[in-house]
């Protein structure tokens, strides 16, 4: 399997935080767990992680049991190992730990067949800045609209003459 295809992604993420810098994870995984993966079944809503002794940590990723397991079967919400470089791991414990900035799993994706997580470093919004993005994109999307009519209108005049 080669290419990428999204797992899933946490979209509720963007709105509540402003992320400051995105990076790329491996995560250790068991069978059950892959498998339950590629049936789409994961929910990055609660997730977060977190760096304990130098090794990254993934908590509260919900995957679902894969239904057709065994004994072997996994359990839904166990912490996970992310895999990361020593030196983006120190980097980003410092960034944490000076700046009170948190961990979270922006998506989830397979990558050449390897589960990978983009994680990403971010500060909590105020309401008063989703508000403000809001009202961005709104004006940003009405621009776009104006435009797309006001081009839509010039091409009937010129098909016309």
């Amino acid at each position: 399997m080669s290419g990428k295809g999204t797992i899933a992604t946490h979209r509720r993420a963007r709105h509540d935080y402003a992320v400051l810098d995105t990076v790329e994870a491996g995560v250790v995984l068991v069978g059950t767990e892959v498998k339950s993966l590629r049936l789409g079944r994961v929910s990055l809503v609660d997730a977060f992680a977190t760096i304990d002794d130098g090794e990254v940590w993934l908590r509260g990723l919900h995957i679902a049991e894969y239904a057709l397991g065994t004994w072997t079967n996994h359990t839904p919400r166990r912490v996970r190992k992310l895999l990361l470089h020593r030196r983006q791991i120190d980097k980003w414990d410092t960034r944490v730990r000076e700046s009170g900035l948190s961990l979270v799993p922006l998506s989830m994706y397979f990558s050449d067949g390897r589960v990978k997580v983009e994680l990403g470093l971010v500060r909590g919004k105020k309401t008063w800045d989703k508000r403000q993005d809001l009202a961005t994109r709104d004006a940003r999307r009405e621009v776009e609209r104006a435009f797309a009519r006001h081009l839509k209108g010039r091409r009937r005049v010129e098909g016309r003459a």
